[in-house]
């Protein structure tokens, strides 16, 4: 049976303070669970009748633009769509 459990050793500079809140991005939260970041959208997205309306929250650009800058980062720029924030 496959546990359910995080696969990766988890740092806390991956959660981030966004709208007041910490959050950890997909990318980082999929990579946890060892799942492509697509995956987990899909499966957020097809069962979110499960989940609380608080549980996740979409990037604006303006968003998206200051988090680059903080990371100073370019490696986000390979996505379509911008990235969900999990609550805790």
């Amino acid at each position: 049976m496959e546990e359910l459990a995080p696969k990766k050793e988890f740092t806390a500079d991956k959660i981030f303070k966004i709208r007041d809140q910490k959050v950890l991005l997909d990318a980082d939260l999929a990579a946890l669970y060892g799942v492509e970041p697509k995956f987990l959208k899909r499966q957020v997205r097809n069962n979110i009748e499960r989940f609380l309306d608080d549980f996740m929250f979409v990037l604006t650009k303006e968003e998206l633009e200051i988090l680059k800058c903080k990371n100073c980062t370019s490696s986000w720029g390979g996505t379509r769509y911008p990235p969900m924030a999990y609550t805790e």
